[in-house]
């Protein structure tokens, strides 16, 4: 009677022991960066980045070269001519000194809504496709693997690449 006692007590952990592993929750990893910087559309957005870049970074040079070339003659006129002339010129290089700082501010601020725009939808996009592949793979959890010290579960980075086309 002992013995069935102690069977009947180790068939109820095995079967208890059992279903927890069952419930515990099915994770995979995905590396979002990895998708994002090979996902066309993004690439496309950063050439598109880049240009805009570009261009501001060329009007920047051409304002600093045209201050420092003013502020160069307007330095080797300050001994010839009035002091009205040189307050004048003072406040003209200041003024430039101002829109320079502004168009700088202006531009970087420009760029980093832009990027925000661009990247925004692409983001939802790539999201939208790890939840659809996690549910068809009856996963649970879905974390990114960029971040991950270990990454033990299935990798499903290939399965969205596959989803969103590239």
């Amino acid at each position: 009677m002992k013995q069935i006692k102690t069977l009947l007590i180790a068939a109820i952990v095995f079967l208890g022991a059992n279903q927890t592993i069952n419930a515990q929750a099915k994770t995979a990893h995905v590396d979002v960066s990895e998708i994002m910087s090979k996902m066309p559309a993004m690439l496309d957005a950063q050439k598109q980045l880049e240009k805009l870049s570009g261009t501001y970074d060329a009007d920047y040079k051409k304002m600093v070269e045209e201050y420092q070339s003013k502020l160069k003659k307007y330095e080797a006129e300050s001994a010839t001519v009035t002091e009205a002339v040189n307050e004048d010129r003072s406040k003209e290089v200041q003024d430039m000194q101002k829109r320079i700082v502004d168009f700088r501010d202006n531009a970087q601020k420009e760029l980093q809504q832009k990027e925000s725009d661009i990247v925004k939808p692409l983001m939802e996009k790539v999201r939208a496709s790890i939840q659809k592949i996690g549910k068809a793979k009856g996963y649970q959890y879905v974390l990114d693997g960029s971040a991950l010290l270990l990454a033990d579960g299935p990798n499903i980075t290939a399965d969205v690449k596959k989803d969103l086309g590239f």
